[in-house]
């Protein structure tokens, strides 16, 4: 057992981190830079892709983080040796939004993708009906499972990529505007 409490933990490994000059995330809370200022958390936005389409998820995560959304995806958030359901599904919780990147690659495919639109699914019954939080996005031309196209408006990334990042930006934006 340590002698000291987490929150002495976590002050400690960002000044750990400070020192050694990188920028240090705390997940919920935000970055602290070296030059010792502080940048709150941004909105957080889940991006779930099958693993074929890892380049253009992200893609579509930096996109995201460009235009100033902070994107949770997995190859660049998890951890070795982290407990990576868990994680995932916390991660899912603790979003503002949930983007569900469907392709050819992904709607027949089981596993890992599956999973996690269905817990997205799930958290959303949790929200206000009016509230937007799954987002699904179409990659490429597939045809979107009919259990997501009966309930939700998807958003197409093609043929103009810039086009629907910009119509998923502004319609996020939209939306914190209106929760506020």
């Amino acid at each position: 057992m340590s002698e000291y409490s987490s929150a002495e933990q976590v002050a400690w490994a960002v000044l750990r981190g400070l020192a050694a000059g990188r920028t240090v995330e705390v997940d919920g809370l935000g970055g602290f830079h070296p030059d010792f200022t502080f940048e709150p958390r941004r909105h957080q936005v889940f991006v779930a892709y099958a693993k074929e389409d890892r380049d253009r998820a992200e893609r579509l995560a930096r996109d995201l983080a460009d235009a100033g959304f902070s994107a949770w995806i997995d190859s660049c958030r998890l951890l070795p040796g982290q407990n990576w359901p868990r994680a995932i599904e916390s991660a899912i919780e603790n979003s503002d939004f949930f983007i569900g990147c469907f392709s050819g690659n992904s709607v027949g495919k089981r596993g890992g993708f599956q999973a996690e639109i269905r817990y997205a699914l799930d958290c959303a019954r949790r929200v206000p009906l009016d509230e937007i939080f799954v987002v699904p996005v179409r990659l490429d031309a597939c045809r979107m499972p009919r259990s997501i196209q009966r309930e939700l408006q998807y958003i197409d990334q093609l043929p103009d990529w810039q086009e629907g990042v910009r119509r998923i930006t502004a319609m996020m934006r939209r939306e914190l505007d209106r929760r506020a």
